[in-house]
């Protein structure tokens, strides 16, 4: 598996497209429609189910150097058989113990000042400010007072509109779960799967 500088790519791509669901096989679909629509980084949550093999398969699928990771990494244990499945970079809700370090570069949860200094401090490649949907835009921008540097990433309600605002902000990049997938990872249809997408990434690469 290529190494992957998640920062960089988080600056680049500006869109990191989050899956949790009950289906292995919808959820792979889910995942190969997005990376074939131009979403370049996807986090399969390690609550979906059967997601350590979600993850090997897309990653036999994708090949080496795709931005696939795994999110909802709590431990050690978790991160190791993350990154043994083919995930090149984890995603934690909060500042999980042992997980930065682990092997691969980390999404660091994190919602008040005193988490995200922790976050950052301890290592993590960036900070998952989460859940966005409390604070909101104005939220970010208050923390980015005392914290200029940090690069934010907000996952939590965040819509098409609200990536924008975020990233208008200085957010890095946003992270997206329901808004995008819709009900895609239940079997839903591809094509407005790709729809969706289509208008992510859109909503990202406005300046």
């Amino acid at each position: 598996m290529t190494p992957l500088d998640l920062l960089a790519e988080l600056r680049t791509h500006r869109l990191l497209a989050i899956l949790r669901g009950p289906d292995p096989d919808a959820a792979l679909t889910a995942v190969l429609t997005l990376a074939a629509a131009g979403v370049a980084l996807i986090e399969v949550s390690l609550t979906g189910a059967d997601a350590l093999g979600v993850i090997r398969r897309a990653r036999a699928e994708l090949g080496p150097g795709f931005g696939l990771g795994a999110g909802t990494v709590l431990s050690p244990a978790d991160a190791r058989a993350a990154t043994d499945a083919g995930a090149a970079f984890l995603v934690t809700p909060a500042l999980a113990p042992g997980v930065i370090g682990a092997g691969a570069p980390v999404l660091a949860g994190a919602l008040t000042p005193t988490e995200v200094y922790q976050a950052g401090a301890a290592g993590a490649a960036a900070i998952k400010l989460f859940p966005a949907s409390l604070g909101g835009p104005a939220y970010l921008s208050a923390l980015r007072d005392p914290f200029p540097g940090t690069p934010f990433v907000p996952v939590g309600g965040v819509d098409a509109a609200a990536a924008t605002e975020y990233l208008r902000r200085g957010a890095v990049a946003v992270g997206v779960g329901s808004p995008l997938l819709g009900d895609a990872l239940r079997g839903g249809s591809r094509t407005a799967l790709r729809d969706r997408a289509t208008t992510f990434l859109a909503a990202v690469a406005t300046p």
